[in-house]
């Protein structure tokens, strides 16, 4: 049974949670606050966090930023009662894995804790002893690990997703849409940010030069594609 973390001050919204994803088939630990919340991750290793922004004390964007700092890849699903657009790619720039803005729908929480966890859950089997190698680049489908010249890179379980996703139509334009469909697997309205900033992060990650990205190339009105840097 998976483990997810449910932080949030609220305790209204706690009990809705936890029983909602309890139905689900969850196991669910609570915090009240952002020092607890972080120890409980750091302790219990859950599989996934429901994070919210507004947090006593530590608030959520430093927690997730510790836990990013610490290398602790936990999936995150950030939790605002802000419908403001500079906290949202904030927090997917600290290392959320996805965000929601309150007031929410329990089983729209439900949703995204299940889209988030379900390729992990799916593909373990079928990846095995698997590695995609592209110029300098490999990922290893087994371990969920990539490579950069020799040098192992720290994703995040979406950034993984994404890089992956992008190296199995290598060569192929994506559009954001499709990108938003096939890794996040959830219909975000139209907002498609959250792709722009994730394919930041992975620029960072793997480009010599961001300004001069050979593997993650943008295609004006059209989208991202994944290819070598001498294809």
């Amino acid at each position: 049974m998976r483990t997810i973390l449910v932080v949030d001050d609220e305790p209204s919204i706690v009990t809705l949670l936890k029983f909602n994803l309890e139905q689900a088939g969850y196991n669910v630990l609570t915090a009240e606050d952002g020092r607890t919340g972080l120890d409980t991750a750091m302790n219990e290793k859950p599989d996934l966090m429901v994070l919210d922004l507004m947090l006593p004390g530590m608030d959520g964007m430093d927690v997730c930023k510790t836990l990013r700092q610490e290398k602790v890849n936990l999936p995150i699903l950030m939790l605002t009662a802000k419908d403001d657009e500079f906290d949202k790619i904030l927090g997917l720039e600290l290392g959320a894995d996805d965000y929601l803005t309150k007031p929410f729908s329990p089983r729209e929480v439900v949703a995204r804790v299940k889209a988030i966890l379900r390729r992990s859950q799916s593909e373990d089997a079928e990846q095995s002893e698997q590695i995609l190698k592209i110029g300098d680049l490999e990922i290893h489908l087994d371990r969920y690990d990539v490579y950069f010249k020799d040098r192992q890179l720290v994703l995040t379980p979406k950034e993984f997703e994404l890089l992956l996703y992008l190296a199995n139509h290598r060569g192929k334009v994506l559009s954001r849409d499709q990108l938003l469909n096939g890794v996040w697997d959830f219909q975000y309205d139209g907002d498609t940010r959250i792709v722009d900033v994730h394919i930041s992060h992975l620029r960072e990650k793997i480009e010599e030069d961001t300004k001069k990205p050979v593997y993650i190339r943008t295609i004006r009105g059209f989208g991202y594609k994944l290819e070598g840097p001498a294809e």
